[in-house]
């Protein structure tokens, strides 16, 4: 075990013992980070009050309007010359734009496109993908078993999975497999062979439509209408009936394997089994419902250990959008395709997970030419924030520091603001003294002229991001 854990009690830190970098923790790991104002308005609520707001604010906003094209066949887009390829982009970068702004709900939306996997390029269909990620989104939050019964039929999944070609005469296995094996139950854990050929037979029938990129029907001639053995359990089941035997014979397993999985995302790659028991638990009780768990693990000491942070790599989208969300420094619509195309060059291109397994994350985020790619971003990311207004960047130093005039001072501030443990020894922040420093001639430091006001104090703090950027600290989250 990773750590000696405190099980799932709640988090009730001690008077005054509620701290700042508790609040980061916490919206480090639900979303993308919080700005120095957010950090302070967190810290006037209990950790239980400020979870259960994050939680409900998230699960409680409007879904997005929809855009004029959702329901377009490969037709309409045709007569209006709408490139396909052009509207995935947008999509994509509204995502990480809506990411960036709020983060909760799309980080969660972010783990189930990496566990419900589709790829674009499978079909090509922007309805599609529109209707998929409007899936995700409005059952993040909710359900399990209702978003395993609806992600069934969705035509983005049809297509990536063969369900479209699974008809009575000509069966195709793919997606019952993965059904078992990757979105529920885990592999080789409570299924047979056997059990994947009865359900792709009860998977039958959604193979009607009417034109391409267009809606998937329901046909009865594409059904096997036989009796089928799933689970020990007989009877001419379809798609939704399928899923509910499958949740009252594999309940438990299928809460143990998700836990799991949200554990391993959320929290720390190496899971304590006894609070992945623990949130399995309350995962059945409430009858799959997702926000119970969420609060539950949110909420708990094990959460909050310091054994906890630092331990999980940062996914580009991590390292992207932490960076600017932090920092309030939002400068991400007025790079949009830089920013989407650098995800991409790091590995995590939006809508195209690698497979069907999705993206493996942690370590495979990390190899010898993505850490120098991870270090532009970082540097295009703090030229951008200069760019675009400096100021930007002077006002965070002070909100951190209350204005002080002192390098180390401000530095340190910095460095424990972004990096969740700090820096390893006294050496290290000595370095990133001396980046801040920069070309400043010794004598304004020590004589007490320089000030945060100084003329080239904005770029100071660019070399400082800059240097921090390229510590492997900085790449944990």
């Amino acid at each position: 075990m990773h750590c000696a854990t405190t099980g799932l009690l709640p988090f009730t830190p001690a008077s005054g013992e509620w701290t700042a970098a508790d609040v980061q923790q916490l919206y480090r790991r639900l979303g993308y980070g919080a700005s120095p104002a957010e950090v302070a308005d967190g810290l006037l609520l209990t950790p239980e009050l400020l979870v259960q707001q994050l939680l409900a604010t998230a699960a409680g906003r409007d879904l997005p309007p929809a855009p004029e094209w959702a329901t377009w066949d490969y037709d309409a887009l045709a007569a209006t010359g709408r490139e396909p390829f052009t509207l995935y982009l947008e999509h994509m970068q509204e995502f990480m734009l809506l990411s960036l702004e709020h983060g909760v709900r799309e980080k969660l939306v972010l783990f189930w496109h990496n566990h419900f996997v589709v790829k674009y390029e499978s079909h090509s269909c922007p309805s599609y993908l529109f209707g998929y990620f409007r899936l995700l989104t409005t059952y993040a939050f909710g359900n399990f078993r209702d978003l395993v019964r609806e992600m069934t039929r969705a035509p983005a999944m049809l297509f990536f999975l063969n369900g479209f070609d699974n008809r009575r005469e000509s069966p195709n296995e793919n997606y019952a497999r993965e059904l078992f094996e990757l979105f529920t139950l885990g592999e080789n854990n409570g299924y047979s062979q056997q059990d994947i050929v009865e359900a792709s037979r009860a998977l039958t029938g959604w193979n009607q439509w009417t034109s391409y990129c267009g809606e998937v029907q329901w046909a009865p001639w594409g059904f096997d209408d036989g009796d089928k053995t799933v689970f020990g359990r007989s009877g001419n089941f379809d798609y939704a009936q399928l899923i509910d035997v499958l949740f009252e014979e594999r309940g438990a397993l299928i809460a143990s394997f998700i836990c799991r999985k949200l554990y391993r995302f959320y929290v720390n790659p190496e899971p304590d089994e006894a609070v992945v028991a623990a949130l399995a638990r309350t995962f059945v009780d409430s009858d799959f419902e997702l926000l119970p768990v969420l609060r539950e693990l949110f909420g708990s000491a094990h959460f909050f250990d310091p054994a906890n942070r630092g331990v999980l790599i940062k996914s580009p989208m991590d390292l992207a959008l932490g960076l600017l969300r932090q920092g309030g420094f939002g400068t991400f619509d007025n790079h949009r395709d830089w920013s989407f195309w650098a995800l991409t060059n790091m590995g995590q291109q939006l809508g195209e997970p690698p497979d069907v397994a999705g993206w493996p994350g942690d370590r495979s985020w990390i190899d010898s030419n993505r850490i120098s790619l991870r270090w532009e971003l970082t540097d295009g990311f703090s030229w951008a924030v200069y760019n675009h207004d400096a100021t930007t960047l002077v006002d965070f130093a002070r909100q951190l520091t209350g204005n002080s005039r002192e390098p180390e001072i401000i530095a340190r501030a910095v460095v424990d603001y972004f990096i969740p443990r700090g820096l390893p020894d006294e050496a290290a922040y000595d370095l990133a003294v001396q980046a801040l420093k920069w070309e400043v001639p010794a004598n304004y430091y020590e004589n007490g002229q320089w000030s945060l006001d100084w003329t080239t104090a904005p770029w100071q703090l660019v070399v400082l991001l800059q240097h921090l950027g390229r510590r492997p600290e900085f790449q944990l989250n």
